[in-house]
């Protein structure tokens, strides 16, 4: 499973990696070390924690995570398998995307829960690219 270190997972709350390091010194996000003392966060912890920060709104640091073409880079929150289709949700700060694809799609790219990925938005269109 992918870890991410203090400022990949700042990046992706859309906070600042101060307030993720009060986050994590406070307990309502687990780290751990690696071999080179860096704090890391792992990806399932991660992404359970981007969906309670947004739900509760405190994520407001007014970042944007719109770009001219649309990315939303985030981490992947939910998975649902179908036979055919799939759901994949993708947290990005305070913005909370589904994107319905195939399941094919979704096993082509390796997606997991907790993964970093982007949600490109088109009309009413959300594409994935795994990062």
């Amino acid at each position: 499973m992918q870890s991410y270190t203090i400022g990949q997972a700042a990046r992706l709350l859309g906070v600042s990696p101060d307030t993720t390091r009060r986050w994590a010194d406070a307990g309502r996000v687990l780290t751990h070390r690696d071999e080179t003392g860096r704090r890391l966060i792992e990806g399932r912890d991660l992404a359970a924690f981007a969906v309670e920060v947004a739900q509760s709104g405190q994520v407001d640091e007014g970042i944007s995570y719109t770009t001219a073409r649309n990315a939303f880079p985030g981490i992947v929150t939910a998975i649902k398998l179908g036979d055919v289709a799939a759901q994949v949700e993708i947290q990005a700060g305070p913005h909370r995307l589904v994107s319905l694809l195939t399941r094919e799609a979704v096993e082509e790219l390796r997606l997991e829960v907790g993964m970093q990925a982007t949600a490109r938005v088109k009309s009413t269109s959300v594409h994935i690219d795994r990062t």
